[in-house]
């Protein structure tokens, strides 16, 4: 699979140029710049298929001339010891559980490839550092993927705040290869740093400098695989169309559902679920991309005005607007509406979910009731553990939900390595002082 800019059609890089650089020469973010038709490999799938077995198949033909079978199948046993859950709900609705990793989130999925594909490429061939912009559990997901990978550091920049969950010994001065880093400043601060890092070619080229976040995409492609995995777990029953219900924010959880059906998944669409900041909605429905003041939610990672994965969504567009408009349907979900859907949902089907799933449930419910739904079944993503918004939980549902064991040290806080402006010279001093 090559890849190309979101300015330009040329000229296309290989995966692992793509990966290591993150970023294209200019302005823009790598997009695929063809794809392979997959449909021999998952369609013989069955529910029997473990999702490490998936992707050790899968890989090899999206990075053809990248990872032989052998060296796929090494990098899926190497980054999964945790898989999705789809559970079926009734004939109509299923739940795709993407919790069940490290941190409790859906970004343990992209990270977890990401940190073991760099790590197989850069096998007995250089180091990398990896640089990434982190807030919340992220930085623990990145911590958990990247520790201990020969080759590779991982320096992570946190916005002002309180940093939680990381642990001690995995930081560089210590012996491991993390490096905590906090930037007086906000997320954005830290991650037009990482773009400027990326793009000072001196410096990436001397620490051989790339990034975690979803503007890599290594990290955004991957996710298309549990996309896959829940088509070949319902496939058996389905009868109807397919559709699935994406919390949307950044909108990299839709991208990645668009990937898996350009790669051959038979689905009729997917559902844009955002909350009331309602980022793409007008986008989606024809007019044009306006960023509107940020309103704040019971969905708090959904509240993103400017998500920055807009460029590789309008190239989607740009490639065949009349298709996109019939394939993604916007869904705006304020908080009442979203308290009322975990309601819903544990009276109904007693599920739990976290307020940013129930945003997506709540619009499978609401496409539901439309003429375009037709007959279909609904995958709706669940994309966090309840037991992180257990307040919310227990006011919408009156249940208590308990922190697992694995999950209770995203609580303790950690000190920084650092504390710097966002400046690059800044972030070279404190890097360095590790090394």
């Amino acid at each position: 699979m090559q890849f190309r800019s979101t300015k330009s059609q040329k000229p296309q890089v290989s995966f692992k140029d793509a990966v290591l650089r993150c970023l294209p020469p200019g302005e823009g973010l790598y997009v695929p710049a063809s794809v392979p038709d997959m449909r021999q490999f998952f369609l013989y799938m069955d529910e029997k298929t473990t999702y490490p077995e998936l992707v050790a198949t899968v890989a090899p033909s999206i990075l053809q001339g990248e990872f032989n079978p052998f060296s796929a199948s090494m990098v899926a046993e190497s980054a999964f010891d945790f898989e999705p859950e789809l559970k079926r709900l009734d004939d109509n609705i299923s739940l795709l559980s993407l919790y069940n990793g490290p941190t409790g989130v859906f970004k343990d999925f992209g990270v977890a490839f990401l940190a073991a594909v760099l790590e197989e490429l850069l096998k007995n061939n250089g180091n990398a550092m990896i640089i990434s912009a982190v807030r919340g559990d992220t930085g623990v997901s990145l911590a958990r993927a990247f520790s201990g990978r020969k080759g590779l550091t991982s320096v992570l920049l946190y916005p002002s705040g309180t940093i939680r969950g990381l642990d001690p010994s995995t930081f560089a001065p210590n012996g491991g290869n993390i490096i905590p880093i906090q930037v007086r400043g906000a997320f954005d601060d830290c991650q037009a740093l990482v773009t400027k890092l990326i793009n000072d070619r001196p410096f990436a080229e001397r620490y051989n400098v790339t990034s975690a976040n979803t503007i890599n995409p290594g990290r955004l492609l991957p996710q298309a695989f549990y996309y896959l995995y829940a088509f070949i777990k319902v496939k058996k029953y389905l009868k109807e169309d397919l559709i699935f219900s994406v919390p949307s924010g950044n909108f990299g959880n839709l991208i990645s559902g668009l990937y898996a059906w350009k790669f051959g998944m038979p689905v009729n669409g997917f559902i844009a679920a955002m909350n009331a900041n309602n980022a793409f909605g007008e986008f989606i429905c024809g007019g044009k991309f306006v960023p509107h003041p940020l309103i704040a939610t019971n969905s708090p990672a959904l509240d993103i005005v400017q998500p920055s994965n807009y460029e590789r969504l309008a190239s989607f567009y740009q490639e065949a607007p009349a298709v996109m408009r019939n394939m993604v349907f916007p869904a705006a979900i304020n908080d009442k509406s979203t308290e009322t859907a975990m309601k819903q949902a544990w009276k109904e089907y007693g599920v739990l979910l976290d307020p940013h799933s129930a945003v997506a449930f709540a619009a499978a419910r609401l496409f539901a009731r439309t003429e375009e739904s037709g007959y279909t079944h609904t995958i709706v993503l669940a994309t966090g553990h309840p037991a992180k918004e257990a307040e919310i939980v227990k006011k919408a549902t009156g249940q208590t939900v308990e922190l697992p064991e694995k999950l209770h040290v995203l609580n303790r806080s950690v000190e920084p390595i650092a504390l710097i402006d966002p400046e690059p010279e800044a972030l070279e001093g404190a890097i360095a002082s590790c090394l």
